[in-house]
């Protein structure tokens, strides 16, 4: 009998959440099968078989915490979640054989097992707390199953005993004013007590300014083909803005520092993390050593992030430190806003929509595209001063980004 234990948490996670279990006591699973799903305050994380053989017994249920490598289900190896074949009547040689007859099923067997198909510990999870029959939900799943998916959003079947007057089933409607109450996952209220401990705990100030695209569009128009044709990812925007960062941040060594308590920590590394929306909440996963990769690596990693967090894929430590962090609100259609700081990081910059408005230049009106940047930053660290100049820096080496390849 071999032990299924939860994964070991780093010092930053102190304990997690099981979600939900992909499969029952009794069943049988191959090596590396997800077993399980453990949310932590940052991440969800998978507990997989270890190998070929059958859980006997799952010790933690759905909703129970769970501590670091603690216990949660007891496995067999190589042992087989059929009947034994051993025990098997011995049949008598001198004896003819019994005719084999055809197995009996009921039909209230097949109704039973209609019922109750898809009808895992999530689905019953969100079926408990919606109070909605999962019997009664259009399922997305391999043949009509119900998932949690369909759960949290849920379609409920026509009545085929109401017609319309051209003889197809229609909807019910009773006139009732629903409503459903779902408890907070715990990464999503862990970023809304660390949202609010920043908005209490730092003197946050935002300064903004407006930066002409047009130069980086015409760029990229003139070189994307070739950008993705020899390094096999697209071209964005993201990259250079972060590489303008970068350069910003060696510029202003306050803005890439950290508090802890009364001290000051200058950090001699450039991590970037980009914030990220996914289904279970915001997440920031990181880019390490900004300062060493290219714009083609930049644009494959931020790639690889946004791939993983709609896949609930991302590691502890994909998100683990970061010196400064950029959020895109332009890709929902911001045009402007204030970013709230993370903790211990000291500031963060906002990018914005781009729009076309017309602009005064050389005493002429312009059409141009443009969009707003806002730094958000801790007082007690940063002076105005040097988060205006920070981000008039980040301003002019997007307009010019000839300037970063000449490290002007």
């Amino acid at each position: 009998m071999a032990e299924i234990k939860a994964p070991v948490f780093p010092e930053s996670v102190a304990d997690g959440t099981i979600v939900e279990w992909h499969v029952t006591e009794g069943q049988e699973v191959s090596r590396d099968d997800l077993l399980a799903e453990i949310e932590t305050d940052k991440v969800v994380l998978e507990v997989v078989a270890p190998d070929n053989g059958v859980v006997t017994k799952i010790v933690k249920q759905v909703d129970d915490t769970v501590l670091s490598d603690e216990l949660i289900a007891e496995f067999e190896a190589g042992a087989s979640g059929s009947a034994d074949k051993g025990d098997a009547p011995a049949v008598d040689p001198d004896q003819p054989a019994a005719p084999v007859q055809p197995k009996q099923v009921q039909a209230t067997d097949k109704a039973d097992e209609s019922d109750h198909k898809d009808q895992s510990p999530a689905v019953r999870k969100a079926a408990k707390e919606s109070g909605v029959d999962p019997k009664n939900v259009e399922g997305s799943g391999r043949g009509g199953r119900v998932t949690k998916t369909d759960m949290a959003n849920p379609t409920l079947k026509v009545d085929s005993s109401i017609k319309s007057d051209s003889g197809r089933p229609v909807a019910e409607s009773t006139g009732e004013r629903t409503e459903k109450r779902v408890p907070m996952t715990r990464l999503r209220k862990t970023v809304a007590n660390r949202l609010l401990a920043a908005s209490q705990e730092t003197a946050m100030l935002t300064t903004f300014n407006e930066v002409n695209m047009k130069p980086l569009m015409d760029m990229r128009a003139k070189y994307k083909e070739q950008f993705e044709k020899r390094h096999g990812v697209r071209l964005g925007f993201m990259s250079l803005f972060i590489k303008a960062a970068t350069e910003a941040l060696k510029r202003f060594p306050a803005v890439n520092a950290s508090l802890d308590g009364d001290d000051i920590v200058y950090h001699g590394f450039y991590d970037i993390g980009v914030a990220v929306s996914s289904d279970r909440g915001l997440v920031v996963p990181v880019l390490r050593d900004t300062d060493r990769m290219s714009m083609a690596d930049v644009e494959a990693k931020i790639r690889e992030f946004g791939g993983k967090a709609q896949q609930g894929k991302l590691g502890l430590d994909d998100m683990t430190g970061g010196t400064f962090t950029i959020s895109n609100g332009g890709v929902f259609g911001s045009l402007m806003s204030t970013p709230i700081l993370n903790p211990p990081q000291t500031a963060i910059l906002g990018m914005h929509a781009i729009n076309d408005r017309p602009m005064a230049v050389d005493g002429k009106v312009e059409i141009l595209p443009m969009m707003y940047l806002a730094l958000s930053y801790d007082h007690r660290m940063i002076d105005g001063k040097e988060a205006v100049q920070f981000l008039v820096t980040i301003k002019e080496l997007v307009e010019d980004p000839a300037m970063l390849l000449l490290d002007l």
